[in-house]
This record gives structure tokens, C-alpha cells and sequence, in this order.
């Protein structure tokens, strides 16, 4: 992969919709237990509702898992979760923070917030996966992380539940790679290795 080559991983962003729990579950539950890029994820939530997300991936994956918090350093080994009702960014210093923004794509968190503001801080060192979902979230932040040098990867549509956002992704900018749930694992098991 001569993205990778070129700029060592260091850092991971997904998002994802409609089908996204069960497909990011697929995705990551073969994760080994020295997994140690961070992977940062917003899936669309109720907004007036508490998630759940990390104690149900908690129990299924080797990694530490968490939902962000305002101010809080982006570790290694860590999934990390976008809480309903805030934007998460991602800061300069590589810190998260929450905002009550409007609604991007009717979604808050938004999936384009979270990798548009990655792609500032990581710029090439970022990789960005969209997955399934019904509506077009995630399109414009792919195409920042592509812009800004980091590796794009799609689900392949066929594949996802709703195909909605990965045909979205697909016709802005293409993104460098279109991919099944267990093409993208291999390919984060080889960027982890690569990024030591």
C-alpha cells in the first residue's frame, strides 16, 4: 500500500449509519489484543438518548473502549465513541472536543465533522472508512482526508446494508480503496504494523 509506506498510520476515523452497529462489530471483533492504532467512530444515534456503544464493544473487543470526552487525549489501543447530541472533533493537539453545532446531514454527531477536523490534525497519517448508512454524512469528510493526503476506504456497497453513503463517497473525489468489511480488517491489521 504505498500510502501507507509513505506516511505510517496513526490514526484511524469511521463512520458509519443505518446497519453500522452490527457492521463495525464485524469489522473490528477480529482485532488482536496489541491492536495499537487508535480508531475514533461516529455512528448516527437519537440524539436525546445515552449510547451504549462502548459497553457493548467492550465486552466483544481486546482493545480498551470509551466514549470521548471533552479535552481528552486520542491514546493508542483505544476505540473511541461519539456521544449523542455533540459534534466530535478532532483537535490540532490531537485532543477531542464536543460542540452543540447544528446538525450536519440532519446528524449530530456527524461523521463529516469528525473526519474533516482528523484530517487537519493528521493529515497523511490518517486513514478514514465509511461504511453503510442511508444518507450522504461522510461523503465531504472523505474527501478532506483524501486532500489532505490520508488513505480513503469505502465499504464496498454491494456488501453494506444500505449503500446510501458508500455510493455517496464513491462519486465524490473516489476514494483510494472500495473494500468488504474483511478487506478493510486486513488492511488495518497491515497498517498497524506498519505504523510501529
Amino acid at each position: 500500500m504505498h500510502v501507507a509506506e509513505e506516511h505510517p498510520i496513526e490514526a484511524v476515523v469511521i463512520g458509519a449509519s443505518t446497519g453500522g452497529v452490527a457492521a463495525l462489530l464485524a469489522l473490528l471483533s477480529g482485532l488482536p489484543s496489541n491492536f495499537r492504532l487508535p480508531i475514533v467512530a461516529v455512528l448516527h444515534l437519537p440524539e436525546h438518548r445515552d449510547s451504549l456503544l462502548a459497553e457493548i464493544f467492550q465486552h466483544r473487543l481486546p482493545i480498551a473502549v470509551r466514549e470521548a470526552a471533552d479535552k481528552e487525549s486520542i491514546a493508542p489501543a483505544t476505540l473511541y465513541f461519539a456521544g449523542p447530541g455533540y459534534h466530535l472533533s478532532v483537535e490540532m493537539d490531537r485532543s477531542f472536543s464536543l460542540s452543540c453545532e447544528a446538525p450536519v446531514h440532519y446528524s449530530r454527531p456527524s461523521i463529516d465533522v469528525l473526519m474533516e477536523s482528523a484530517a487537519d490534525a493528521y493529515g497523511a497519517s490518517l486513514v478514514g472508512i465509511l461504511l453503510t448508512g442511508a444518507n450522504f454524512d461522510g461523503a465531504a469528510g472523505l474527501a478532506k482526508i483524501r486532500q489532505q493526503g490520508g488513505l480513503t476506504v469505502v465499504q464496498d456497497p454491494a456488501e453494506a446494508e444500505v449503500a446510501t453513503m458508500p455510493e455517496a463517497a464513491i462519486r465524490k473525489p473516489r476514494p483510494n480503496l472500495i473494500l468488504t468489511l474483511d478487506g478493510i480488517r486486513s488492511l488495518l491489521l497491515k497498517l498497524d504494523r506498519n505504523s510501529c
